[in-house]
């Protein structure tokens, strides 16, 4: 950075380009909204960023983000404790959650299998999959990883650490999208549609 730049500035800049999908430009902009803002906005992004690092942590059981161990999915004892989902990321339990269908429980990855990024099954929380089966009560894992290369290696994975455990493992449907038109589904969409059919 420039000398003109003074280097709370700068540092900001830098800290804020750190982010997934926040490139130089980008953290300028922010940077040099949050100087013109009222100093309020400042203090509360500071007290909500230092509440986040302070106030929160990895639930014990299914290892979603939680203000209490353990969470309120994990604690609620309406839930179906024999289905459990597994997600990739915390947001993953969120999209699950909207959509109201699913009473059972969840457990979070962190991650998935990425060779290329160095990323084995010892830096997500597969081991405590296992484990978490191993104890019993567990009858299904529905298997929601993102689809895609590492999304699918890390189904497979999964599958072939559970199924010998003797639940039932079973992966989300693929396929069309509603609302979407058959010309602009590109073809690996489309072969898993038609393998995933069913009858009507």
């Amino acid at each position: 950075m420039s000398k003109a730049v003074p280097l709370p500035v700068t540092r900001l800049i830098e800290a804020l380009s750190r982010l997934p999908g926040i490139g130089p430009k980008s953290a300028s902009r922010l940077t040099y909204y949050l100087l013109r803002a009222p100093d309020e906005l400042s203090h509360t992004l500071a007290e909500a960023l230092s509440e986040l690092k302070s106030q929160t942590r990895y639930c014990s059981v299914c290892y979603n983000i939680t203000e209490e161990d353990p969470c309120a999915i994990c604690a609620d004892t309406q839930r179906d404790s024999t289905q459990v989902v597994v997600v990739e990321e915390p947001l993953d339990v969120l999209a699950v959650e909207r959509t109201g269908a699913f009473q059972g429980r969840y457990h979070v990855l962190h991650g998935a299998l990425s060779p290329v990024e160095g990323i084995g099954p010892e830096d997500l929380k597969i081991g405590e999959l296992v484990r978490r089966v191993q104890q019993g009560g567990i009858l299904e894992i529905i298997i929601a990883t993102n689809p895609g290369v590492e999304g699918d290696a890390t189904a497979m994975y999964l599958q072939r650490q559970l199924t010998p455990l003797g639940v039932k493992v079973t992966r989300l449907a693929r396929g069309l999208p509603t609302g979407g038109d058959l010309e602009y589904v590109d073809s690996v969409t489309l072969l898993r549609a038609l393998q995933g059919r069913h009858e009507m």
